[in-house]
């Protein structure tokens, strides 16, 4: 008890607690200043998405399907033959992923009914959108990006920025009984080598890091 007595004897003491107040605000400061440079440069985009455009193969006429080569999940080149409707042979038009695949054979199908859908993995990006006025201003084309997927948690991938949109989603102006302006957003996309992560799906929530601070 009598050093617990001096202890608090001491920490009353006025040159003991000048120090520790100068202490514990040189530590508060370096922690803002690692922080600072931790976060310094870059761009957070929490709201994004892997897509890739989706090419729909349907006959020129309506027939009945009569066979289906391929299956979901099978990679096809350009020219592959994928299904049979009526007396029309379905191509490929270009490489890439197989999403989609009517199997009902003998059912109907037509031009609005597409028999494959098939996504291009080199087209694939994520988009993410994020608010013009939390760091737009300092995201250019090239900037290298990492990102996260949901879908697989404890794994990064890494991409560049590839394009952002020259729009906003919401271009109408819609005032608040305030006059006060709405905050638009914007799309960044970001591309990425689809074959070399190819545990990465069209379609996953992910989350977007753009490192603004290179040349």
């Amino acid at each position: 008890m009598k050093k617990i007595r001096n202890l608090f004897k001491k920490l009353r003491d006025p040159k003991v607690v000048r120090v520790l107040v100068v202490a514990t605000v040189s530590i508060l400061i370096i922690g803002a200043f690692l922080f600072y440079e931790l976060y310094r440069g870059r761009v957070s985009i929490e709201d994004s998405l892997v897509q890739a455009p989706i090419t729909s193969i349907s006959p020129d006429a309506p027939g009945k399907i009569l066979d289906v080569k391929v299956y979901e999940g099978e990679m096809v080149k350009r020219g592959d033959s994928l299904a049979t409707v009526g007396t029309q042979t379905l191509n490929a038009y270009q490489d890439g992923l197989v999403v989609s695949v009517n199997k009902q054979i003998g059912s109907i199908a037509s031009a609005q009914v597409p028999v494959v859908q098939v996504i291009s993995l080199k087209d694939m990006r994520v988009a993410g959108t994020i608010d013009e006025n939390k760091g737009l201003n300092k995201v250019k084309v090239g900037q290298p990006v990492s990102f996260t997927v949901d879908a697989l948690p404890g794994q990064t991938f890494w991409g560049y920025v590839d394009e952002i949109s020259p729009t906003a989603k919401q271009t109408q102006l819609q005032f608040s009984v305030s006059n006060e302006r709405p905050t638009q957003q914007f799309v960044v996309y970001a591309r990425f080598n689809a074959y070399e992560y190819p545990q990465i799906k069209n379609g996953m929530s992910a989350k977007m890091t753009v490192y603004t601070d290179t040349p």
